[in-house]
């Protein structure tokens, strides 16, 4: 037996650990928690300080008979579990159940699975860090108490399986606000003017911006009227201002960022963003000449975006070796986002050497483009600030005033290696102006009004929720993902074209909980909440206090509740069409992707079809059906024939409702990241293409 034991969470991360501290130790995985509280009972003794009754979690108990024998045989046992809350409560849990002395040496933790990493680490365990442990112990009991004993009423008043949860229901809260802010929106009607200037065969573009020097809106076609009578075809230019303009990189990845920009680029749901990126943290088989298996990023769940020095150091040598020194950044001062714990470093790779063309055979898709996505990130993190020249030209007419903008990139910087993305898919510019000086005289070659309205604001998408939450203070990096997931699951909202709608039942939910319970989805108060919690980890406040400050006046409203909340019940909206099978109505259903048609008769008849939507084609095979879209099992959306089986026609890309003008077969809409297009399935005949 090793002379030391060493107990992780998973198998992955304990190949990696224990190839890199050698013989004398041994590396064991507890699977995650071994001991939580049970799942068929509140365990949380408010009576009684709030303290909970953990028990062995079901299936553990063969791991933990298996821990325990190996721990006797040690000279020493060590609890290396993730370096955050989580993870110091597994650690206690397993000091708890091995009978290891919490204030003894036996804690371990380290940023990144590296050698170096490693071995540093185990220099300088400690003991487990309690505020840690009750700062998880206090959100877990929190959570706790408000969905064991607010879901029951749900359940009882309005339908099985429903959930409340301290920040999924605020977040719930969000999306319905945003959903009626769009129902109410009364759009505004406003112009704008264009003109397409000409100098030396050179065209661009200028817009109306003001009268006598003013900045003036364009309310109404009248305006635009009065406008265009004062015009001429010949502006004079008034003003040439240039400037050179520097933008910075974006910070290296937080556990929010990542999740936004995986979203933007990779079109991740924040769950498959975290489980790839645990799989890059607790490392990956390199082969033996580059290492065996090797952790390839630093831990994943972090809201700071501090750098070592190593890596800092380690990044510039790479940056003048492969750009020249020209694109090494200077030290900006990374200020952290208000509230960030800053218990670790941002996101990066392990080793910036590790260049994703070089993995690329080696990592899954999945994997190979969330790395590449952290690499390119971070490395521009430390690369140059790119240059822009900008120009902006006031064009007049009669004292009425044009403005043309250019810019152009006049050194790459970070740009070379990445450039941030936005949720709007705006494109940095790169085109000037010709040159142009005071006085000179430019000819309009049209001027166009252009009737426009305002626009709601736009649903959630995940990554601008995530961004919201983050901007508010609402949840933690590590509750982003399941946040966003039990919405979905619980039928409280669907997700269509990548932005969340949220349904009747989600609305219900949160009129509820609006009426009695106001303080679990009022925005301040969850801020608050949070921020009470960190203060534990901080060791400011006691974590009893801190919940029983919330349980008092909690526990009134439970009450109130329950005797005044009034049974809800949610009909089935009808489908207008009857059941082949037994004759019965069928109705529209919530389930966990969205509304389905099933038989009223359920469960005497489980009878289900999936709701199609026309786009307005007939279909190109059989000539009857009409094309409808459908999903896959991973629900990738595609084109079928609504006949099908009878007729197995089916598109990945949209087909379209008129024929090729050469051949006169089948157009589809070919949609990539950067431009849409309409071709033909048959011959090369293509059109329309959009950047």
């Amino acid at each position: 037996m090793s002379d030391y034991l060493v107990i992780v969470e998973s198998p992955a991360k304990a190949k990696t650990i224990e190839r890199y501290l050698g013989k004398k130790y041994t590396v064991k995985a507890s699977m995650g928690h071994v001991r939580d509280l049970p799942k068929s009972q509140m365990a949380v003794d408010a009576e009684n300080n709030y303290k909970p009754k953990y028990i062995t979690i079901r299936g553990k108990g063969s791991i933990l008979k298996e821990l325990k024998s190996s721990a006797k045989k040690a000279k020493k046992v060590y609890l290396a579990a993730d370096p955050d809350r989580e993870g110091e409560a597994i650690a206690w849990h397993l000091a708890y159940a091995l009978n290891i002395d919490e204030n003894s040496d036996c804690r371990v933790v380290f940023n990144e699975i590296t050698k170096d990493a490693i071995k540093e680490s185990f220099k300088h365990p400690r003991s487990i860090n309690m505020d840690l442990v009750d700062a998880q112990q206090a959100r877990r009991i929190l959570d706790r108490l408000v969905g064991y004993n607010i879901s029951p009423i749900l359940w009882k008043k309005v339908k099985k399986g429903l959930s409340a949860g301290r920040v999924q229901s605020v977040a719930l809260k969000m999306i319905i606000e945003r959903e009626n802010e769009i129902k109410n929106f009364k759009p505004e009607e406003y112009w704008s003017i264009t003109a397409n200037f000409e100098k030396d065969k050179e065209v661009f573009e200028g817009t109306f911006y003001g009268v006598n020097g003013k900045k003036t809106k364009l309310n109404t076609e009248e305006d635009v009227k009065k406008i265009l009578n004062q015009l001429t075809k010949q502006f004079t230019v008034d003003k040439v201002n240039k400037r050179e303009r520097r933008r910075n990189p974006a910070k290296a990845f937080t556990t929010s960022s990542l999740q936004q920009e995986a979203a933007r680029k990779l079109n991740f749901r924040a769950k498959k963003t975290m489980m790839v990126a645990q799989q890059l943290y607790e490392g990956i088989d390199l082969g033996k000449k580059a290492g065996g298996i090797t952790g390839l990023i630093t831990y994943m769940r972090t809201d700071s975006t501090r750098i070592s020095d190593v890596a800092k150091n380690e990044t510039a040598e790479y940056i003048k070796e492969k750009f020249g020194t020209s694109f090494l950044g200077t030290n900006r001062k990374k200020t952290q986002q208000k509230g960030a714990q800053d218990a670790h470093e941002a996101i990066r790779p392990t080793s910036i050497r590790r260049d994703p063309a070089s993995l690329k055979s080696i990592l899954s898709r999945d994997q190979y483009r969330l790395y590449k996505l952290i690499w390119e990130r971070f490395l521009a993190s430390l690369m140059a600030p790119a240059v822009m020249d900008t120009m902006t030209v006031h064009l007049m007419n009669n004292d009425v005033e044009f403005r043309a903008t250019g810019s152009k990139i006049k050194f790459q910087g970070f740009m070379k290696v990445y450039i941030e993305g936005n949720d709007d898919n705006k494109k940095v510019e790169n085109k000037l102006l010709p040159d142009l000086e005071k006085d000179m005289v430019i000819d309009a070659k049209d001027i166009t009004p252009n009737q426009h309205f305002t626009q709601p604001p736009p649903r959630y998408t995940e990554a601008r929720l995530v961004k919201t939450m983050e901007e508010k203070g609402i949840g933690r990096p590590s509750t982003y993902a399941p946040t966003l997931d039990t919405i979905q699951r619980r039928g409280y909202v669907t997700i269509d074209q990548k932005r969340f709608i949220p349904t009747e039942l989600g609305t219900i939910v949160v009129d509820l909980l609006k009426e009695f319970f106001p303080e679990i989805i009022d925005v301040d108060f969850t801020v608050k909440m949070e921020n009470d919690l960190d203060s534990i980890e901080e060791g400011k406040n006691n974590w009893v206090e801190i919940i029983d400050d919330f349980y008092q006046d909690f526990e009134k409203r439970l009450d109130v509740a329950e005797k005044e909340m009034e049974k809800i019940e949610i009909k089935d909206e009808p489908a207008g069409i009857d059941c082949e099978k037994c004759g019965h109505e069928m109705v529209y259903k919530m389930g966990r992707y969205g509304k389905f048609i099933a038989c009223s008769n359920f469960p005497d008849c489980r009878n289900t079809k999936p709701i199609l939507k026309k786009i307005g084609v007939t279909c190109p095979k059989c000539k009857k059906g009409d094309v409808v879209e459908r999903r896959s099992k991973k629900r990738r959306l595609f084109y079928g024939c609504d006949q099908y089986p009878e007729c197995d026609f089916v598109s990945w890309d949209k087909p379209i409702s008129r024929p090729c003008p050469k051949c006169e077969s089948l157009l589809v809409e070919k949609r990539t990241k950067k431009e849409t297009r309409i071709q033909c399935t048959e011959c090369e005949y293509k059109e329309n293409t959009q950047a």
